[in-house]
């Protein structure tokens, strides 16, 4: 399949009457995997991605982010969308280039967001410069020769500045200045998704997996919502997994966690299919 063809299917996924869950591998792997259980798109996670190479989010380079973006891309033939952090540079220029870069590795589609990169106090980008970023990555993708997915987060809820008025104003200004899917990760009740769902008239992603959040698929599919993504909720759950069973082995020296694990023959048969 080709990229314009991921790309189409990709933007065909936004159009449905129901939502879609967009899962996140961290490596090729994990991607094959979601494909052999039938998801029809995915995602990266940057989090995860930095977890798996022993580093915390925030501290993988842009050429890092871009080559594991086309290790993922390449590993199946879904359609793939890159969490690209807050583009990889302050200039528009820059921003510009990353998002030139990212469609050169296979991805159809990609995330800006308007929190500043390594922040120490957790800061926003002021909105016009934020506007003007997002606007810089749309102008990118459109320059495609094939539908490129520009999505624009609002990253207020994540940043500690739960203002769910100012992240409306936000994902509306981004909706303005070219993104195609609008994300404010880190909302929590039904009431704020329907919210800003019902403030915009471009597909909605809501983040799941977050601790305290269990809204299914049908609620937030009636409520709007056209694409559900879980970040780096597979990573920590499978981190989860390998960190209890090595403090059993280290605090226990026992080993009942290898009950709970999946079989070498299932995953050997998963992959060779």
């Amino acid at each position: 399949m080709t990229q314009a063809e991921k790309a189409r299917r990709f933007r065909a996924l936004h159009e449905r009457n129901e939502a879609f869950i967009i899962p996140n591998p961290w490596d090729a792997g994990t991607a094959r995997l979601l494909a052999h259980l039938g998801f029809e798109a995915l995602a990266t996670t940057s989090a995860g991605y930095a977890f798996s190479v022993g580093k915390r989010d925030g501290a993988i380079s842009r050429d890092e982010t871009l080559q594991h973006a086309a290790a993922i891309a390449a590993a199946t033939d879904l359609p793939v969308s890159a969490d690209l952090e807050d583009g990889f540079g302050d200039t528009l220029e820059s921003v510009a280039q990353t998002f030139t870069l990212a469609a050169q590795t296979g991805l159809v589609g990609a995330s800006i967001e308007d929190a500043i990169k390594n922040s120490a106090r957790n800061e926003l980008y002021e909105l016009r410069r934020a506007v003007d970023r997002v606007r810089a990555a749309a102008e990118a993708a459109r320059s495609l020769p094939f539908p490129f997915t520009l999505t624009a987060r609002a990253e207020n809820y994540l940043v500690g500045k739960p203002d769910l008025k100012d992240t409306i104003n936000r994902l509306q200004a981004y909706q303005d200045a070219g993104a195609d899917v609008l994300y404010a990760p880190g909302l929590t009740s039904e009431n704020d998704i329907a919210t800003v769902v019902g403030s915009l008239d471009r597909p909605v992603n809501v983040l799941m997996g977050l601790q305290g959040v269990q809204l299914p698929l049908a609620t937030l599919s009636a409520i709007g919502v056209k694409r559900v993504s879980v970040g780096s909720a597979l990573s920590r759950a499978a981190l989860g997994a390998f960190l209890r069973a090595a403090q059993e082995m280290r605090q226990h020296g026992t080993f009942t966690f290898a009950g709970q694990a999946v079989s070498y023959r299932d995953v050997s048969d998963m992959f060779r299919a």
